[in-house]
């Protein structure tokens, strides 16, 4: 299969050499926004910004991507390497895209992307989009709704992908299409590829999740114990499925590797930028230096007020939500965080 991969950060790139490394022999070209970026992965081979030392595939090339080059992305684009052919994209052509834009970049790719009728694509990205609320697929449906898209997520932290250990995602999508488009070109031995119809549900688990992983590492960081981590993760789950449902998604899917999955993995390992903020702020760090000293995006930063933005809208309760997005904000410090959030009256586990 031919695969394009827009944004050489460290999920992109990470993806983009595990489907290079596929045995089905892929062909896989990874589109750097930065023409200087893209020079310097060309003349290393590898992405030492983000993935220092993981040297690329032979079946990976690199390219500079232009708003031209994306406007006139279709089915019949040809990539530079034509080796390898797969029935979706015979003679070089374009089997899948894949967008590895943070949210904020999400929709003007997308406005770029709109002709690409009949072309896979699926976002990589998690989360609301700050001033509207929007998850990906309402961007997508708003900006580019005639394209079939869908999303690829699910626990995983880009560093293990990139050096083949074993990892599992989901392939979400409306569009039987682009489902199976994802399973051929990710799924191998390494890296097994689950399919799911909820849309929904897996763009609400991968959001809501950051915004936990925060208020988990503030946990953590406060020594608060592994009691008061298993209640935290715990009860986050409980409120990332209120909120999924309030928007149509299923229960099942917050069960799965969307949702509990990306849940645990992202407010246990250290390796989560969201988990290493909530750390750094219980150290007494600000902000802007917790964010500053990781040296790339935490989503649950920028994320959080959207969600509970969100979940107001709908009347949605998330008290977690809040007590992140107070601190955020300033609003409260880490301990007067953690009190509020035990200082809640009782109240059933369900209902």
């Amino acid at each position: 299969m031919k695969i394009i991969v827009i944004g050489a950060g460290a999920w992109g790139t990470a993806l983009a050499i595990a489907a290079a490394q596929h045995p089905a022999g892929h062909c896989v070209e990874l589109w750097a926004r930065d023409a200087g970026q893209a020079a310097l992965m060309q003349a290393q081979n590898r992405n030492d910004r983000y993935l220092p030392g993981v040297a690329f595939p032979s079946s990976l090339t690199v390219a500079h991507a232009s708003d031209a080059q994306m406007a006139t992305l279709t089915p019949q684009h040809h990539v530079r390497s034509h080796s390898a052919t797969y029935p979706f994209a015979a003679h070089g052509l374009v089997g899948l895209c894949i967008v590895a834009t943070p949210i904020a970049g999400l929709r003007t790719t997308l406005q770029h992307l709109r002709g690409a009728h009949g072309l896979p694509l699926a976002w990589l990205c998690k989360g609301f989009e700050a001033g509207t609320g929007c998850l990906p697929h309402e961007i997508q449906a708003q900006v580019a709704p005639a394209v079939q898209a869908g999303a690829l997520s699910g626990p995983s932290f880009a560093q293990e992908v990139a050096l083949g250990q074993p990892t599992a995602l989901v392939a979400a999508s409306h569009h039987t299409a682009v489902r199976e488009a994802l399973v051929a070109a990710f799924h191998h031995p390494q890296l097994r590829v689950y399919a799911n119809s909820d849309l929904v549900g897996v763009e609400v688990g991968g959001a809501v999740k950051n915004v936990l992983a925060l208020a988990t590492g503030l946990c953590d960081g406060l020594q608060l114990g592994l009691n008061a981590r298993a209640a935290l993760i715990t009860r986050g789950l409980a409120e990332m499925t209120r909120l999924g449902l309030a928007l149509g998604a299923r229960s099942d899917t917050f069960m799965g590797l969307s949702g509990l999955g990306d849940l645990v993995l992202t407010a246990t390992g250290d390796l989560s930028r969201n988990r290493q903020v909530g750390l750094r702020l219980a150290q007494g760090l600000n902000l802007k230096d917790a964010v500053a000293s990781l040296g790339h995006v935490a989503e649950g930063v920028y994320s959080a007020r959207t969600v509970l933005q969100r979940a107001q809208s709908l009347n949605v309760e998330m008290p977690i939500v809040q007590a992140v997005v107070d601190l955020l904000d300033e609003r409260t410090l880490p301990a007067q965080a953690v009190a509020a959030l035990m200082g809640r009256g009782a109240k059933p586990e369900y209902g």
